[in-house]
Order: structure tokens, then C-alpha cells, then sequence
């Protein structure tokens, strides 16, 4: 049966992000979905956001197709153009090489849930508030010095 247990796949906050950007999402909850339910073509996670984490630093992807859907709870989606108050059901879509921005902070006082999804090759990309991009080699400054972290995939 492809029904996927969610609540059977353990949780894990672990982040590769290097200090200081790894304090913010402190609070962020993941499970992989795609590697449970045999999938190798894309990337799924269910997460759940406590009251005050971020989902990542605000980032964009070179080669990932990406998109978000909103289970419970309420987030703020913050974007270069603004911020927009995300509720349950509502979707989110990112494609890849749009250098767009994005993040989702929850600043309500229950935890948020939502599932996104991601496919495509990973090429990396790029954080647009800090000191970083992404690619197979890890963590890097923009001026491609490395940071001394481990990227998770």
C-alpha cells in the first residue's frame, strides 16, 4: 500500500546550515517523505514549524523545482517583493532558476504544518540575506571561501 505513516518516520531539527544561520531554524521539524516511500525522482518532507523558526534562510534554487502546501497552523512566506500570511490549503510554487527569495517564519504562537515537495537536480543556489550559496561542494561564501559545515541532503 503506498499510504505513507507519517507519524512512524522519526522527526529529526537537524540542520547543516554553519553558525550563526543554524539558530533559526532551530525550531523546524522534518521527516523525509520521498526516501520512505521509495521515491528517487524528487524530494518530499512534512514539516512542522514551532512557534518562532524559520524554514530555512531565505534562499532560491538553480536546478529545483519546488512547492509548498500548507497542512495547518499560519506562516508568513517572506519573498524579496514582500510578505504574505500563508493559511491551511493554500500552495506555494518556486521554479528553479527564479531568483526569488523565500522562506516561511512562524510568528503565531501554535506550531505550522506543510509538505513540499522538490524536483529536479540540485545545482545549488543562493541565500539573499547572507554570506552564502549552496552547491555539491556544500556551504560556501559567495566569494566561494568554504564554510566548515557539512551540508545535509
Amino acid at each position: 500500500m503506498p499510504r505513507l505513516d507519517v507519524e512512524a518516520i522519526p522527526p529529526s531539527n537537524r540542520t547543516g546550515y554553519p553558525t550563526p544561520f543554524d539558530a533559526a531554524v532551530e525550531g523546524r521539524w522534518w521527516r523525509r517523505l520521498a526516501p520512505v516511500g521509495g521515491l528517487t525522482e524528487m524530494g518530499a518532507s512534512h514539516v512542522v514549524l514551532k512557534p518562532g523558526a524559520w524554514s530555512s534562510q531565505r534562499h532560491w534554487h538553480e536546478g529545483e523545482d519546488e512547492l509548498l502546501v500548507m497542512l495547518s497552523g499560519e506562516a508568513v512566506l517572506v519573498e524579496d517583493d514582500g510578505r504574505t500570511v500563508l493559511h491551511p490549503g493554500d500552495v506555494c510554487a518556486w521554479a528553479k532558476g527564479v531568483r526569488m527569495g523565500h522562506h516561511l517564519r512562524n510568528e503565531s504562537e501554535a506550531d505550522c504544518v506543510f509538505i513540499v515537495v522538490s524536483a529536479g537536480r540540485d545545482a545549488g543556489g543562493s541565500y539573499s540575506d547572507i554570506d552564502m550559496i549552496w552547491n555539491e561542494e556544500g556551504y560556501l561564501h559567495k566569494d566561494g571561501t568554504p564554510y566548515p559545515a557539512e551540508r545535509l541532503r
